[in-house]
């Protein structure tokens, strides 16, 4: 396959912002766990609330699927979660405990089975599992419509609005390198 930023340049849209932004990089989190809380904490919150509640947690506990599962709901919710992202982070917690989750166990599979293994968890919908895709598994090709900071910046490249199924359908385009193109669009609409 060709080098991404390449591909991209020659992208009537994307190419001036790969200009603009230089050559972005998707690199896995070191830990795949940590990632995942992380992004339940970010959840339909702001950056900065997401942020001090992610600060106050990793101090409150260790961010692991065993401390988590052991650590007491209310010091979880004392750290900022609410009840139903507590309840979610045990959830995640069980399921990486019982099934072993590790980057290794989701090398072999598509982008479309990891999205099912992960949404069978409660209080992973298809958001958390495309960002766990992209920023823990590093997966190139993932183009999540679901995110408001995507929407904005396709609105912004394409200076109009659309649905998720034309969002799609623009950034086929894009294919095999969704991934980067995600992060340019983010950058965009900054």
């Amino acid at each position: 396959m060709s080098d991404p930023h390449e591909f991209l340049r020659d992208d009537p849209h994307l190419g001036p912002l790969v200009e603009t932004h230089g050559e972005l990089t998707i690199e896995p989190a070191e830990d795949f766990f940590a990632r995942f809380v992380t992004s339940v904490i970010r959840q339909q919150v702001s950056m900065a609330s997401a942020a001090a509640t992610r600060e106050r947690l990793f101090d409150a506990v260790e961010v692991t699927p065993e401390g988590v599962l052991e650590a007491d709901d209310d010091l979880l919710r004392d750290a900022g979660l609410s009840r139903q992202k507590t309840r979610y982070v045990n959830e995640i917690a069980g399921a990486f405990a019982e099934n072993d989750y590790s980057r290794e166990f989701f090398a072999g599979m598509s982008d479309d089975d990891v999205r099912a293994e992960l949404t069978s968890i409660t209080g992973v919908g298809e958001w958390t599992a495309d960002m766990q895709l992209l920023f823990a598994l590093g997966r190139e090709d993932v183009f999540p419509v679901g995110d408001l900071g995507i929407r904005k910046g396709m609105q912004t490249v394409f200076d109009e609005e659309m649905t998720r199924a034309e969002m799609r359908e623009r950034a086929e385009r894009w294919s095999p390198y969704r991934s980067y193109a995600t992060l340019y669009l983010w950058r965009e609409q900054d």
